[in-house]
């Protein structure tokens, strides 16, 4: 990278920086784990030399805060180990659409909005909106978000799906129990010199103006794009920026990013499997259930795993299932032989 020609490739030179990335994005926390580790040991080497064993005693307290810190990033490391995706290590585009049900299903959208943001807060994730639709009368029927972080898509392509809730309704007047489904899409940044062709014919360009707050020039021009790629009937659409060329640009991005995903899974002959797993926004396609009465209870269809601890999964604990899917999804590709 230091060498005069570096830039005369751009292409190249980003592939390059690209490939460095991902490789600190394995070494950097496994060093920082090592690093640890070793000053760890050198304190309680030290302690047991001048016989401080007393659970209580300040040094052996700030001594057991750190080794549950330890234990928290192995399991991180050790979490990540499992990713061998491509494009595991890439920020990664989540779009989130309300299921049939009016209110209530925009409502339990905008409930998974709230509940990824968190969980992406607590890995340390960047979340940017892209796009935002909000229901008629509350919540939002549609949203799309970019997520950027080391290893964002390897961790969200987990919850790739539809999402179910049962609850009683806080739109219904005789307190009555509704069902609701929400589906959620993740595909993976990909770069520019990753080859996708899309064609000017091929597209439909929609422009209107964005939503937001009056007074600004965000909804007073317009510059939102909506992009139609008429042969596969992808939508993708952006108004996070100003310039109507911007926001072109992003959801080009993004129609790349969908339309690869979609090419990748027709040459592994899986799109069967996507769909069976993704699918129709509707009872017996999801993948995860969320019910909050008559009990409280958050079960993965996938792997079984379920907890009572519905609402903490709703405030963005999804390690369990996240995890549990990897190790499963790990296991599975390994075991299967080569076509």
């Amino acid at each position: 990278m230091s060498a005069p020609d570096f830039w005369d490739d751009q292409n190249a030179a980003r592939a390059l920086i690209e490939k460095k990335n991902t490789l600190e994005a394995v070494t950097e926390p496994y060093d920082k784990l090592v690093a640890l580790q070793e000053e760890l040991e050198v304190m309680a080497a030290l302690l047991g030399e001048a016989g401080t064993d007393s659970p209580t005693h300040p040094d052996v307290v700030e001594l057991a805060k750190q080794v549950a810190a330890l234990e928290k990033q192995y399991a991180h490391v050790e979490l990540q180990s499992l990713m061998v995706g491509r494009f595991d290590a890439n920020n990664a585009f989540l779009t989130l659409h309300a299921g049939a049900g009016g209110t209530e299903s925009c409502d339990w959208a905008a409930m998974l909005l709230r509940m990824y943001d968190r969980y992406c807060q607590q890995q340390g994730f960047e979340v940017t909106t892209v796009d935002y639709q909000p229901g008629d009368e509350a919540g939002v029927k549609s949203v799309t978000l970019m997520v950027s972080g080391p290893w964002a898509y390897g961790f969200l392509k987990a919850e790739r799906g539809v999402h179910r809730l049962v609850r009683i309704s806080p739109f219904d007047a005789n307190k009555r129990r509704h069902t609701s489904f929400a589906s959620l899409d993740v595909v993976a940044e990909i770069s520019d010199d990753i080859e996708v062709t899309i064609e000017d014919k091929d597209l439909r360009v929609d422009t209107y103006r964005s939503s937001g707050a009056g007074g600004q020039h965000v909804n007073k021009t317009d510059s939102a794009i909506r992009l139609t790629h008429l042969p596969t009937g992808i939508v993708v659409a952006c108004q996070a920026e100003r310039s109507q060329l911007a926001n072109r640009n992003k959801a080009m991005k993004i129609l790349r990013a969908k339309i690869y995903e979609l090419e990748q899974d027709k040459k592994r002959r899986e799109m069967e499997k996507f769909y069976g797993e993704k699918g129709e926004i509707a009872w017996g396609h999801q993948i995860r259930s969320y019910v909050l009465q008559p009990y409280t209870m958050a079960k993965d269809h996938r792997t079984d795993v379920e907890t009572s601890q519905v609402f903490e999964v709703l405030d963005g604990d999804l390690g369990l299932f996240i995890e549990a899917w990897l190790k499963q999804n790990r296991s599975e590709s390994t075991s299967t032989p080569p076509a």
